[in-house]
């Protein structure tokens, strides 16, 4: 085995990331004995605490496994995984939305604590920093000197704006506190921004699958949908939805570019400088859901549509919903050419957003505990992503297939044809167990044998035994 080369990640990291590969690459087979401890001690250099704390973090992972006074051994291999899910082929029509009925079906039981609920795409509060913000609450009310209940800027607490700002340079966004609005969470970030680029009666292309959040804005300003089917692993093709421009009337379009919602695709970059590119050419807005760009599990956050963005077209939406505190909905939108727009929609909307919470993310982010909170997450996140991607393996059908996502919180499971998502949803239901069928995600009710299945909650046994109890169901019901 090579010794690692300096690098700036924990030594535990740098040899667990040495044994992952040669796992991947099957020199270390699934059965095979990995060195003992004391070998991996002297073999990298590290004192015994790092080397076990290599083989914690493999087995935390599910590659490796520990056995009784015999040491660790190989468990799995991610290249047994099933196959990827197929491309939809939507029909190329302009079509009203009408899913309230269902989605409202799923989710009033959106909190329920009893359930093993695996339709909710956002972190549990196990992982998210309550104390550290709850520090930062409290840091606002007793600095602000109106103690947080007069009227915020309509446009958002100059602060909190200049540190969304900041952001920004991470996915290569060169802006400044004056580009950015606050919005009450992405949603509203999305609705003003559709309200700015439509009228009634529109045409929007969106993905599909995508979110049916998406669905419910558009049925609700009376909006028509083109859907443009995404790849599970690079989301939509510029060239098709060139075609798509050329036949319809197309007055926007609503993409989550990076770990989109269910697919969990990532557009390369070259595809995202080619759709604003495109765009631009056709004077075509482009709404950007990133609202889970920072859940990345590879060494960099991928970049964003807005950062290839020279005149103005491409309006970025975002939230700290999914990656910090949902309950304060934080949200913000940089709508380029469109920012006058957004902040008249705003003031007719909402006047201001509140004010404490404003003030309390400011000072969360300006004390720099947001990246490290990040890391932790992202970690989180990727090792569960791992062990539900291994749970699917181990107890579904051999003919599943499921998405590879490089990021963010959900996984889409592609099952035998004949099953119904959705009575797969209500059998679920009389177990405590909560799944988000894929009818859900299309204006056109594809996906009837698919589903969303989020790995936000860690993994446990009840876990565990709620995806067994969940493949015995499929493997009956197919």
């Amino acid at each position: 085995m090579k010794k690692k080369t300096a690098s700036a990640d924990p030594l535990y990291l740098q040899v667990a990331e040495g044994l992952e590969k040669m796992i991947g690459d099957e020199t270390l087979k699934i059965g095979d004995k990995l060195p003992s401890v004391r070998m991996l001690s002297e073999e990298y250099g590290i004192s015994m605490g790092t080397a076990f704390q290599a083989y914690y973090h493999l087995e935390g992972k599910g590659l490796v496994e520990s056995r009784p006074k015999s040491g660790y051994y190989v468990r799995f291999n991610l290249r047994r995984l099933p196959g990827l899910p197929r491309i939809a082929e939507p029909e190329p029509v302009p079509s009203e939305i009408s899913v309230q009925e269902m989605i409202a079906n799923v989710f009033q039981r959106f909190s329920r604590e009893d359930f093993v609920n695996f339709s909710v795409a956002a972190p549990p509060i196990s992982l998210l920093p309550a104390a550290k913000l709850n520090k930062s609450l409290v840091h606002a009310l007793r600095a602000s000197p109106h103690h947080g209940i007069q009227y915020e800027h309509s446009q958002g607490n100059a602060e909190l704006r200049r540190q969304l700002a900041l952001l920004a340079f991470h996915w290569g966004g060169k802006y400044t506190a004056e580009d950015v609005v606050v919005t009450a969470g992405c949603m509203e970030a999305l609705v003003m921004c559709l309200k700015a680029t439509t009228k009634p009666g529109d045409t929007v292309a969106i993905e599909n699958p995508t979110y049916f959040g998406i669905f419910q804005v558009m049925e609700s300003l009376g909006l028509k949908a083109v859907e443009i089917a995404a790849d599970p692993l690079t989301g939509i093709d510029p060239q098709q939805l060139e075609v798509l421009i050329k036949k319809f009337p197309i007055k926007a379009c609503v993409f989550v570019t990076n770990f989109s919602n269910p697919l969990g695709s990532c557009m390369p970059d070259e595809k995202k400088k080619a759709l604003v590119q495109l765009l631009t050419r056709h004077r075509i807005p482009l709404i950007e859901d990133d609202i889970y760009g920072e859940m990345y599990f590879g060494r960099h956050r991928p970049r964003t549509c807005k950062s290839f963005d020279t005149e103005g077209w491409v309006l970025y939406c975002s939230s700290l919903s999914k990656s910090l505190a949902p309950g304060y909905r934080i949200g913000w939108t940089i709508p380029g050419r469109f920012t006058q727009q957004l902040v008249r929609i705003k003031m007719m909307h909402t006047v201001s957003g509140t004010t404490l919470t404003q003030l309390a993310i400011a000072h969360f982010l300006g004390i720099g505990r947001y990246e490290f909170h990040l890391k932790k997450l992202r970690k989180a996140l990727h090792t569960q992503c791992l062990r539900y991607l291994q749970g699917i393996w181990q107890h579904f059908p051999p003919d599943t297939k499921v998405s590879r996502p490089q990021g963010g919180f959900v996984l889409w499971i592609q099952l035998d044809r004949k099953l119904n998502a959705y009575r797969l949803y209500q059998e679920a239901l009389k177990h405590n167990v909560s799944v988000a069928p894929g009818q859900l995600f299309s204006a056109q009710g594809q996906f009837g044998n698919c589903l969303r299945l989020s790995y936000a909650r860690p993994w446990d046994a009840e876990v565990e035994d709620a995806l067994r109890m969940l493949g015995a169901l499929i493997k009956k019901m197919s």
